[in-house]
């Protein structure tokens, strides 16, 4: 059994085929699929889903980076009033992305840091997104105290001497998708520093379909593709890296 720890599938982008796209990760051997919140809009969505495959499909809480504008106080408060709901695996996704856009910065960092306290208070680990962001997430993180905080790096594909910074954090993990099966991705030399007790496996369905599916709608079946590329690196088997990542998972997530 695999666990995609991080897939969107309550996204517009799956439409009707919801439904099929689920069944075939399940028949492929994908016991869980965790899904990150985005903003207030996608809430519903995501919550409908997760109450639908109970067993299967758990649900996060959290304001995307890219959603954060600015009413971003007004808008994370209102998702806060949402954490007795229902029992979520994670704070997420959160963190900072300025790829795109830099102008929120201040407000990125203050909505982040918000989300951070509200994992401590939860007792619930975090899933980071950190793009072109990752020396303003490692302040973030130390300042609301990285001893008391716990989570994953999602979508890692940072440089080794990034990856040595948050394995130094502690408690950390990184999210590795579709992203190490690029012919451009150096990523698998870069997880060479570290090994499979800290990483979890991820699709980030739709995005990052991994090769031979690049450019198509990514799914959480594909993530065999991923693990594939990920135990050859480590040079074990599939079978192996299967136990590493689920204990990991159930370590950071106590699903």
């Amino acid at each position: 059994m695999l666990t995609d720890t991080h897939a969107h599938i309550y996204l517009p982008k799956f439409g009707t085929e919801q439904e099929a796209v689920l069944e075939r990760a399940f028949a492929s051997g994908i016991g869980r699929i965790l899904m990150p919140n985005v903003d207030e809009d996608t809430f519903a969505s995501m919550a409908e889903l997760c109450e639908r495959y109970p067993e299967h499909c758990f649900p996060m809480l959290g304001l995307h980076p890219t959603s954060v504008s600015e009413n971003a106080d007004a808008v994370l408060g209102r998702i806060k009033e949402r954490r007795h709901l229902y029992k979520y695996c994670a704070i997420g996704e959160i963190g900072i992305d300025l790829h795109w856009d830099s102008s929120y910065l201040k407000e990125q960092i203050r909505v982040f840091e918000e989300q951070l306290k509200l994992s401590i208070e939860m007792d619930l680990p975090v899933v980071i997104h950190s793009r072109d962001a990752h020396s303003y997430v490692m302040e973030s993180i130390r300042r609301v105290g990285a001893g008391s905080l716990r989570g994953v790096f999602h979508s890692f594909s940072g440089t080794s001497e990034e990856l040595t910074e948050i394995l130094g954090l502690g408690h950390f993990y990184v999210g590795i998708n579709g992203v190490i099966t690029f012919k451009n991705s150096n990523l698998s030399d870069v997880l060479k520093g570290t090994t499979p007790e800290r990483i979890v496996l991820e699709t980030d369905a739709p995005y990052l379909a991994p090769v031979p599916y690049r450019g198509k709608r990514n799914e959480p079946v594909y993530i065999w593709k991923t693990a594939e590329r990920v135990a050859d690196v480590f040079h074990i088997s599939i079978e192996q890296l299967e136990e590493h990542t689920e204990r990991n998972v159930q370590t950071l997530f106590n699903l």
